[in-house]
Order: structure tokens, then sequence, then C-alpha cells
């Protein structure tokens, strides 16, 4: 099979979205630390009615074949709002599986490339699923340990395919773990005092989200996060969420989100800083392990049935606070209150991540706490000529 010709073709119905969603299963049918999504979730993801990026963006699903095999996938991305805000001509490519065959990921690589190129862009840039408010980047180090929520996986091969066709490295991406002792250790007390210095200078607050008034709650996310003069403004790639994408986002993660690990620092009663974590539903999922043989209602069930008993830690998918609260310890406080709700809860720890390697203040935040680096993961670029 081998030497026959490699086909690429892109996905244009339901049935091949289904089949390009599914080849997942064959690359990692022997990986114990793969954490397969649910097939319906990877279905709407990609659907152009159901999923908002598609209002203002657009990506085409590709597969490719030998043999009549499907040995590989690609999503080619066309993120307008990144261009018009970043000022660029940047294409995207996410959704790559492949075999350990460079003659195949060459074949994924050359149809992204060719797509945007053939819509005005210069530059192909990737993974990410979709945009930067999706799962991002590709695994280097630290393939011994699952992903935790809304993490990407990949095996380790796939970083020798990527840079032998011609990528190069454009941003590492940390992903910190802290466990609840050191946090411990690092004496709670000591930032509590820090939240009192800041309440002589201004009414300073942290509280818990409440999703009794969730319209509220959404307010202070999208002042924070998702507007263009939030807390992320100056980051690397940070595109804010539309209104639709926002609401789309809140809808989802209301399932499995939990108020207790969400934290809104307030001044005067106005939001500056927050904190979003989620329970780590990465480790009922791995347990329940979907699969295209499996129907799944019985998958879910089996999920809220692990869900009981089997999360112990948490990811920090949101931190950060209004720039000009940077530095005043909010941060900080964040991190230590979530922990200690991690830590009432019996949990061991918690991720904090994604955070780019160039944030310095984040990251020497996270050393502080205690946090090490476990896991990194890559964005490339490849300059179409």
């Amino acid at each position: 099979m081998s030497h026959q010709p490699i086909v690429v073709s892109e996905c244009k119905s339901s049935a091949e979205r289904r089949q390009f969603v599914e080849f997942q299963w064959e690359i990692y049918k022997d990986n114990p630390q793969w954490v397969p999504p649910l097939i319906s979730e990877r279905m709407a993801f990609y659907d152009r009615t159901k999923n908002p990026f598609f209002e203002h963006s657009e990506a085409a699903l590709f597969v490719a074949r030998r043999g009549g095999h499907i040995v590989g996938t690609i999503v080619a991305i066309l993120n307008n709002r990144h261009n018009a805000i970043h000022h660029e001509h940047t294409g995207f490519f996410g959704g790559f599986e492949c075999i350990n065959d460079f003659e195949v990921a060459r074949a994924l690589f050359d149809t992204a490339r060719d797509w945007v190129k053939a819509r005005g862009m210069t530059v192909l840039r990737g993974p990410t699923t979709l945009s930067f408010n999706d799962e991002i980047g590709l695994l280097i180090r630290g393939f011994d340990k699952p992903p935790r929520v809304l993490m990407p996986y990949n095996p380790p091969y796939y970083a020798e395919l990527v840079e032998r066709y011609g990528f190069q490295k454009a941003m590492d991406l940390y992903a910190w773990w802290v466990s609840t002792q050191t946090a411990a250790d690092k004496r709670l007390a000591q930032l509590e005092r820090i939240a009192a210095g800041i309440q002589k200078r201004k009414n300073f607050v942290v509280r818990n989200a409440d999703f009794r008034h969730l319209d509220r709650e959404v307010a202070a996310l999208k002042r924070i996060y998702a507007s263009s003069e939030g807390a992320w403004r100056d980051n690397w790639g940070h595109v804010p969420m539309t209104d639709h994408e926002l609401a789309h986002v809140v809808r989802n993660l209301k399932q499995f989100a939990d108020p207790d690990f969400i934290f809104i620092a307030e001044v005067d009663g106005e939001p500056i800083g927050l904190a979003v974590s989620l329970p780590d539903v990465n480790q009922p999922l791995r347990k329940a392990y979907p699969n295209p043989r499996t129907p799944e209602l019985w998958t879910l069930l089996k999920f809220l049935w692990y869900r009981r008993t089997t999360i112990n830690a948490v990811r920090f998918i949101l931190l950060g606070t209004l720039p000009e609260y940077r530095a005043s310890g909010v941060e900080s406080l964040l991190i230590y209150r979530t922990l200690e709700a991690a830590r009432r809860r019996g949990y061991i720890g918690g991720e904090l991540g994604w955070i780019l390697e160039t944030n310095d203040a984040m990251n020497r935040i996270n050393q502080a706490a205690g946090a090490e680096i476990e896991k990194v993961y890559r964005i490339y670029d490849y300059r179409i000529s």
C-alpha cells in the first residue's frame, strides 16, 4: 500500500466529516494517554451551521487516502478576525493527524498551504483548532501524562513531520503544574495580606461566580477576556471573541463548570480580574472512552458515573487582570484562592496553562507559587513563497 499514490480530498458531507473525526482512533488506538473526544461534540465543532467561528471566518477539512484508506487529516483555516486585528496575512492549520509517514504529511501540508495561499496568505501557522480560543499547539514535551481538559495531545513523531516540512518555531506555550500541598506550604496567609493591602487603598473583593446571575458574570468575562481592552489585549495571537462566540463557549462550558472554581476580583464593584478553572473532566472522559463502536448515550452514562469519583485536579483556563492591576498581587491571590478551593475538595492540584513563553510576569507568578512546567506546546510558522 505504501507505493500507492496519496490522494487528498476535501470533506464536503456530514458522512465525510465523521470519517475525518473518527480517524483519530486509528492514530491513538495503542496510546494510553490520549483522551478521546465525544464524536457529537467534534461533529458540531466543525459544523458551519453550529460553530459561530464560521460567521466571520472559514475552514476546509481534508483527508489523505492511500489505497482507499484514510492515512491523515488536516484543516486549512482562514481566520479573518485574526488578520484584521493583527494586520497579518496568516493562514492556519489544525486537525492534523497523520500516520508516521512524511510523504503523507507533506501532501497534507501542501494542501493546507495551497488553500491559504489561494486566499492571499503569506504564512501558514499552527496547529490551532480553528482559533486561539480553542485547543492549540503541538505537544513537544510531556508525552507521559494525559492532557488536561481542553488541552491537545499528539504522538511525539508529529514534531519531526512538521519540522521536516520546513515549519519553524513561532512560540512555545507552557502548562504549569502546582500541587495543593505546595500551595499550602507557600502560606496562603501571605496572599490574604496582599488582598488586605489592596483593600486599604480601594474597595477590593474576590468573590465566586454566581450562575443565578449569569448575564452579570458573562459581562465580567467579556470585559476582562473578550474585549480589545481586556487583560489579554497584548497577548501574542489573541483575538477577542464575538458576543455570539462568547455565549456559545459559556453555554458549552456551563455543562461541567463549577462556580467554586470561578473567581472574580472587583474594585468598587467593577470586575478587574478573574480566574476561571474547570474540574479536569478529561479524567472521567478517559475512563468512559468514547469511540465510534459504542453508542454515545452509554458513553455519557459511564462518564457521569466516573465523574463522581475520578476528578482530582483542575485546570486554570483563564487567569488575568486588567493591565492597570498587573503586578498588584491579584493574580497570585486568584491562584491561591483556586487551589485552596481545590484542597477543600480533596484535589491534588491544578494545571496553569497555557502560558506564553514570553509572558514573563505570569511565568514568574507561577514559579513563585511553586509550580513547575509539566508540558510544552509549540506553535509553528511556515513562510509561503
